[in-house]
């Protein structure tokens, strides 16, 4: 069973595919894959080009770079890029959620001042939610935006962001007041991220991608740099949420590594390969569901945590297995000549904890699931 798409969607779908499948973009992204230890890649020519044809934030309408298309086309896009191999977090962060925050809920000035870029794959942001000393709990972030004037300063310390070296601006979640409800006093700010006061330092971690550490240290921001309302942060993530939890890059994800792994298991693996593939499958389907939803508007907060649980789990089911069936071969990077499938094992493998971490934990959407559509007790 798969998702049913028009005449008019498939027929965009071979049109993407077939600029991803060009040998000028194919040697891209192998260079991409074989950058330095302790480089990565940013925006690339691939981004670019996608950009120009309105085609990497195609949902968005016209007058910000986009083409008026709908979600479903937008998802066929990141579907495709990450099933070609294209390095995707660079443009799920910029395009996918924070630009995604800003053209549902920023002002005709910030849609004007920040899409356009993104949208030509010129520009890219990232996100500063998580802290040291409290995770991703935001509830309890200790980030705080003091009143200076007509704007504010921020002071306070986010981690875990990826691409931050590469991002011109940020999308930051800092503490505006308190009260009894820790979600209330919440606002969400577009921050520079190469202005006097802000320091980025990496955090090396199992992926190929490094974290990033980030010091704001009193920098100044103004009142035109809030997105939504003030105090009002939670509300607006609420609304967003829903468009980063589909789950689509996840499945996408155990696709690509499945691919791979048919061409290359040993004899002997067929029944296990048959259990992956129903499984990745099924994660496929789930992801669509919530592409549906969102296409309908009707998002669905407990399907989109059950996809997001799903998916992330067996993209990592997937990476695992390939390990087992092909061995410590399979552990071979790209830049190793005798690397299996160009590394894609090694990296899935790598990339495959933080899957069920980002975007909310397994544990939590198992919890959100129980709690607020089984009625178990919290």
């Amino acid at each position: 069973m798969t998702p049913v798409f028009t005449p008019e969607q498939e027929g965009f779908r071979e049109k993407v595919c077939a600029l991803l499948c060009e040998d000028v973009v194919r040697a891209e992204i192998a260079q991409s894959r074989r950058t330095p230890y302790g480089e990565e890649s940013g925006l690339l020519d691939v981004h670019r080009r996608l950009g120009k044809l309105g085609w990497l934030a195609i949902n968005w309408p016209e007058r910000y770079g986009g083409s008026g298309a709908t979600i479903v086309e937008k998802a066929i896009v990141t579907e495709e890029m990450i099933r070609h191999g294209i390095p995707e977090n660079v443009h799920s962060l910029g395009v996918d959620i924070v630009g995604n925050a800003i053209n549902l809920m920023g002002t005709d000035e910030q849609k004007e001042r920040y899409l356009p870029g993104l949208a030509r794959g010129e520009t890219t942001a990232n996100v500063l939610f998580s802290e040291p000393d409290v995770g991703s709990d935001l509830g309890s972030l200790a980030t705080r935006a003091e009143p200076d004037g007509d704007g504010y300063r921020l002071t306070g310390r986010k981690i875990y962001n990826m691409k931050a070296q590469h991002s011109d601006f940020a999308l930051c979640a800092a503490r505006t007041s308190t009260g009894p409800v820790n979600y209330a006093g919440i606002t969400l700010f577009l921050v520079p991220l190469h202005t006097l006061g802000t320091v980025i330092e990496p955090v090396w971690n199992l992926s190929e991608e490094r974290f990033d550490l980030i010091t704001l240290d009193g920098i100044r921001i103004g009142r035109e740099d809030v997105l939504g309302e003030v105090d009002d942060g939670w509300q607006v993530l609420n609304r967003v949420l829903p468009f980063e939890r589909t789950g689509l890059d996840h499945s996408a994800k155990a696709e690509r590594t499945l691919a791979a792994l048919r061409e290359h298991a040993p004899p002997g693996s067929a029944e296990r390969l048959e259990r992956l593939e129903t499984r990745v499958r099924a994660a496929r389907l789930l992801a669509w569901r919530c592409i549906a939803n969102l296409h309908e508007g009707k998002p669905d907060e407990i399907h989109s945590a059950t996809a997001k649980w799903y998916t992330s789990e067996t993209a990592k089911e997937v990476s695992v297995a390939a390990v087992e069936l092909l061995g410590p071969q399979a552990l071979l990077d790209a830049r190793d000549p005798d690397a299996i499938a160009d590394g894609v094992f090694d990296a899935a493998f790598r990339e495959a904890p933080g899957l069920t971490l980002a975007q909310g934990s397994s544990e939590i959407m198992l919890y959100f699931v129980a709690t607020s559509k089984l009625g178990l007790p919290s």
